[in-house]
């Protein structure tokens, strides 16, 4: 005779659960289908728009399709053009486990571009890993730097770090344009350092194509960051804190020492971005240089909802959108304007799920309660 199992009196560890990993899953397949329908819907509203302009809708979405992916070189200048916006997008995402919103990413890239400038014009006659990488550790010490001071003046004064970093964007674009035109100006017209030696530049995985080992490394970053969060004490601090500094302090984690480390951290992931475009790119620091790296990786940062690996596939969405959105205006002769269009439907769809799941859902029927009296 069989008898039944009463779980109550099991030990703890072999009752029957919902798996963890399986719910983990679960949920990223349900953001990921949510962010898929975003992204569908954002280019259903652009050819709409584009119709009404009376562009070929088919011709569009053909090039760019033709210019992010169709080719070696496509799929080449997409991760080239991904590249530092998943630096900078890790940037923002990492600030955001504390809690936190790093709007001086721009800033950071800034300095990390000019040490890692700087710096590369000095490793002459080293190795190609040490030459390539002193320049980038340069570059990562001065992002950490400059992203402190803001995480300092949260900790210590309780200044929003929003203000004060996006104040230090401006210092930081102007203050390396001063140094250098005054110091370390290249003869010519434009304030642009000389070129870094040959040993530095970053070398490129398909010769031909500009495709660096910065992608690469950025790869190898966002499986560092998933880490980081997932199987350390000090991420799980960050998280933490992200979500209830008081509990987090009683607890005995230290909320002002995780605001430091959360923005010095960002800093360094920007300071880097800033590095590998010196590195992969330009071969030298020209102010001015960035096109708003820094601002477009608060949005992959938004897009990826801070997970690393989402970071990850946002920053090659908007590397496809600009690297095919260059196919659209040379074949289909699309504005640019239309490009930012759809990368700006993209950001507002993805980044409002209530919206989107409001708009998917099912309307339960109401159940009116049965009086038994």
């Amino acid at each position: 005779m069989t008898q039944k199992t009463d779980e109550s009196t099991l030990p703890a560890g072999a009752r029957s659960r919902p798996s963890g990993s399986s719910e983990k899953v679960r949920a990223a397949l349900t953001e990921l289908g949510f962010s898929a329908f975003a992204i569908f819907l954002a280019l259903v509203i652009s050819a709409l728009l584009m119709v009404t302009l009376g562009y070929n809708v088919a011709l569009a979405y053909q090039s760019m399709f033709r210019g992010a992916f169709g080719s070696l070189h496509g799929i080449s200048q997409t991760l080239l053009r991904a590249t530092p916006l998943l630096f900078t997008g890790f940037a923002v995402a990492i600030a955001f486990r504390a809690g936190l919103f790093n709007i001086g990413a721009e800033g950071q890239l800034y300095w990390g571009a000019l040490a890692c400038a700087l710096v590369a014009l000095t490793v002459e006659g080293l190795p190609k890993p040490i030459a390539v990488g002193l320049p980038l550790l340069a570059a990562a010490i001065a992002g950490f730097l400059w992203g402190a001071v803001p995480g300092i003046l949260k900790a210590r004064t309780g200044a929003h770090e929003v203000i004060t970093s996006i104040m230090l964007n401006s210092i930081a674009i102007f203050a390396t344009t001063h140094i250098t035109s005054r110091y370390f100006k290249a003869p010519g017209a434009v304030d642009q350092t000389e070129r870094i030696v040959a040993a530095a530049v970053m070398p490129q995985i398909i010769p031909g194509t500009g495709l660096t080992a910065g992608i690469l490394l950025g790869i190898a970053i966002a499986a560092l960051v998933a880490w980081f969060f997932g199987h350390t004490a000090l991420g799980y601090d960050f998280q933490a804190v992200g979500r209830n500094a008081d509990a987090a302090e009683y607890g005995g984690v230290s909320s002002k020492r995780i605001q430091v480390l959360a923005m010095g951290f960002g800093g360094i992931m920007a300071g880097v971005a800033g590095g590998i475009v010196v590195l992969s790119l330009l071969n030298r620091f020209v102010a001015n240089f960035s096109p708003g790296y820094g601002f477009t990786g608060i949005a992959v940062a938004v897009l990826g909802r801070g997970n690393p690996w989402g970071v990850l596939l946002a920053a090659l969405l908007f590397g496809a959108l600009d690297s095919g959105g260059m196919s659209m205006q040379l074949f289909a002769r699309i504005p640019s304007d239309l490009t930012i269009v759809v990368q700006g439907l993209v950001i507002i769809l993805v980044a409002a799920p209530a919206a989107l799941r409001a708009m998917v859902r099912w309307r339960k029927p109401k159940v009116e309660p049965v009086d038994v009296a």
